[in-house]
């Protein structure tokens, strides 16, 4: 199942149904799970674990050192999870000693051509990196959350569980979870609601979301008042509750 012509190093753990295709590299102490298909023209290195049914294509670059000047060669880890999509010319980062020591990403992902997953970035399942939309180091992605085609992201940004980020878009704070966001630099313009029909959330549940977004980003009262008019929707709603407690925690703000 290996190419004739693949440079596997002797230390590297692969599954016996695993399949690396023609000129690969899988260099020291990378990891491969059951399943996986890794095309022509892949470099993998270590550390790195890569989880099962994993699908790799050509000229993929995974594992390798972080593009941070601080980084001195400390051995730091990526960590990938099963059944990802990772298309031509995605790069995906090992961490850093001065961030969490290592790159997590979920399940599920579709990472589009020339995507790019900087050190110690945190992502979560079934998101869709769309072409070249790239993170900085240290963001945090939530699950089913969309970056649309060329999307940038600022380090140390958070984006949430299930938003969608226009094409091009700049992002230099946070985007909360169920929102829409776009523009250069990106703005938060509403909750998604397509997105969340799609997914079948009720339209209590995106009402509520959308009094939210109203109460705590565009009206000109207090966001302490804003926090004690939505405590009621956050008992009633788990989904206000996420959005609520995303916008009180904000560190670098949100982006309205």
């Amino acid at each position: 199942m290996i190419h004739e012509t693949a440079i596997v190093d002797a230390s590297a753990r692969i599954a016996d149904d695993v399949e690396i295709g023609a000129f690969s590299v899988i260099g020291a102490g990378v990891e491969i799970g059951a399943g996986s298909l890794i095309g022509p023209h892949v470099v993998i290195m270590g550390p790195s674990k890569i989880g099962r049914d994993n699908r790799i294509f050509q000229f993929s670059s995974i594992g390798d050192a972080p593009q941070d000047k601080k980084y001195q060669g400390e051995p730091t880890l990526l960590e990938l999870g099963d059944r990802n999509v990772i298309r031509e010319y995605v790069t995906l980062n090992r961490g850093t000693d001065e961030g969490h020591g290592k790159t997590v990403i979920g399940s599920d992902n579709l990472f589009m051509a020339y995507s790019h997953v900087a050190h110690d970035c945190i992502v979560g399942s079934h998101t869709i990196f769309a072409n070249a939309a790239s993170l900085s180091g240290h963001v945090e992605v939530g699950d089913y959350a969309t970056l649309g085609g060329f999307t940038s992201v600022h380090q140390f940004t958070q984006i949430g569980s299930r938003a969608f980020c226009g094409l091009g878009s700049v992002i230099t704070q946070d985007i909360p979870p169920f929102s829409t966001a776009a523009g250069n630099r990106a703005r938060v313009i509403g909750i998604n609601k397509e997105g969340l029909k799609r997914r079948g959330f009720s339209p209590e549940v995106i009402r509520a979301l959308h009094k939210s977004f109203r109460e705590l980003l565009k009206s000109r009262g207090s966001k302490q008042d804003a926090f004690a008019n939505l405590e009621p929707l956050c008992k009633k709603y788990p989904e206000v509750e996420e959005f609520v407690d995303f916008v009180r925690n904000s560190k670098r703000g949100i982006a309205t």
